[in-house]
């Protein structure tokens, strides 16, 4: 089992999340949300929230970076951590209930890491999605 991420990759998974929020297209919402994952494998991949007119075809930024990451190191991918940002600092900015059960699928183990009033915090996914859906 591989070591959970340490406060480096923590703070340099935030920068490219920071770096991918700057990328979001949320002209409805005003919510520009940026993530990035980090894969066994090593691989960091960035998101960002799309949104659309048509609003059930938005999708979260979180859900880009893993479909980022299936489409580079392919269905075996597994996660092992995520970092969201959003660029309101009013509250924290967790993964929301459909990406968690995503992330789940890759990475159930998984380390999130978002910020509140400033502040890098953590959560593991399980805190996140307790009895998450599995086959």
């Amino acid at each position: 089992m591989p070591q959970e991420p340490g406060d480096e990759e923590r703070d340099r998974l935030l920068a490219v999340a920071r770096e991918a929020m700057g990328r979001a297209y949320a002209p409805y919402s005003r919510f520009p949300v940026g993530a990035a994952i980090l894969t066994a494998a090593g691989g960091t991949y960035a998101g960002c929230n799309v949104e659309n007119a048509s609003y059930g075809l938005t999708i979260c930024a979180e859900r880009s970076a893993v479909f980022g990451a299936v489409a580079a190191e392919g269905p075996d991918l597994r996660v092992r951590a995520v970092a969201v940002v959003a660029a309101s600092a009013d509250a924290p900015c967790t993964p929301c209930g459909a990406c968690r059960q995503v992330i789940a699928e890759f990475g159930p183990d998984a380390v999130v890491w978002f910020v509140r009033g400033g502040r890098p915090e953590t959560a593991t996914l399980g805190e996140l999605l307790p009895l998450a859906f599995s086959r």
